[in-house]
């Protein structure tokens, strides 16, 4: 379900006398969702609206204390695995107006914003994995900072955790869609698949274990899709011919070499998750430094030759415990649920 409100922004413009012609000077300019658009559409006029739903699969290294906790093993760790039912719900709330950023080095910005819900069942039992309200901003070219067009997405996870993932829009034929690795590696390393990774036998499905899920809630899952779980997206993208695809891609992490934009952004967590360090505490139970996501909005033809609208994203996260940096990967392939308004 949609975010239901009626709620639009209506703020005025640098020199314009008056809301009233505020408005008018700002329906006719550019959309202020730019490439976002394709995430809410155009209908109803004033706050629209679309929901998308379909499967997906979610693995997470999680913390794990065997001596409170037995029931997930006997490793400091748990290797959790859901097939899962996912609806990612958008509301337009930029108004005729946009959202007024007010400055004091240049002139005002305003943003275009989208309102999210999303929620994660597994599709096993259907049991609540995840919540998440917020809302993904689109945010012109500044001078100061000196920054181009960029794309924000706000997020609050109940677990502890609030994330502003920054980055930017653009246009491709189609998805391009690289590997994610599940394997931990020592904290401080690079994040690339290969650096000072460290194994555990929990990532081979051919052993039983009680440090991971029960195999039988995840029928169907198999060793290469554990390895890279993007496979869940390419596999779908198989029978398809896409022909334009609007590409997301944001990150919590404005320091890494080459991120647009340099500077802002972030990830917070509680306490209880970042903990404190000897000799007042352990370190973190389970502190989440960093994020990642690639949305694709993709069009073309489905396997029938029926037009096809589609949303696929793949989302990384990493938290920190006992020494290591530890995958939580989240896919899914989303298409519009009908009747939406």
């Amino acid at each position: 379900m949609p975010i239901q409100t009626d709620f639009k922004y209506e703020q005025k413009h640098s020199g314009s006398a008056t809301v009233q012609e505020t408005l008018s000077e700002a329906v006719s300019q550019e959309d202020f969702l730019g490439l976002l658009r394709d995430l809410c559409g155009t209908t109803p006029e004033g706050n629209a609206q679309r929901t998308w739903k379909g499967p997906g699969f979610n693995m997470i290294w999680r913390p794990n204390n065997p001596s409170v906790t037995p029931d997930f093993g006997d490793q400091p760790h748990f290797l959790q695995l859901n097939m899962t039912e996912e609806t990612l719900s958008f509301t337009d709330i930029s108004g005729p107006t946009g959202i007024a950023n007010r400055a004091l080095l240049q002139k005002d910005i305003f943003l275009g914003g989208v309102a999210y819900l999303q929620t994660i069942n597994d599709s096993f039992d259907n049991s609540g994995q995840h919540f998440e309200p917020g809302v993904f901003n689109n945010v012109p070219a500044t001078q100061d900072p000196s920054e181009p067009p960029t794309i924000v997405r706000m997020g609050s996870i109940p677990h502890g955790t609030t994330i502003n993932m920054q980055g930017q829009a653009f246009t491709a034929p189609q998805p391009r869609i690289d590997p994610s690795s599940i394997v931990p590696f020592k904290i401080g390393s690079v994040d690339d698949g290969a650096t000072d990774l460290v194994q555990f036998p929990e990532q081979d499905l051919s052993i039983s274990l009680n440090s991971r899920t029960d195999l039988a809630r995840v029928a169907g899952l198999d060793q290469d899709h554990l390895n890279n779980p993007n496979l869940f997206l390419t596999d779908v993208l198989k029978d398809q011919t896409i022909t334009e695809t609007v590409v997301l891609v944001l990150s919590t992490d404005s320091t890494a070499p080459g991120a647009v934009p340099d500077v802002g952004g972030g990830a917070s967590n509680i306490a209880f998750l970042v903990g404190k360090q000897p000799p007042n505490g352990g370190g973190p139970n389970a502190d989440m430094p960093k994020a990642t996501s690639i949305f694709w909005i993709e069009k073309g033809t489905d396997k029938y030759g029926k037009p096809l609208l589609q949303l696929q994203y793949t989302q990384r996260v990493i938290l920190d415990f006992n020494g290591l940096s530890w995958p939580h990967v989240t896919v899914a392939t989303l298409r519009l649920v009908e009747d939406t308004y």
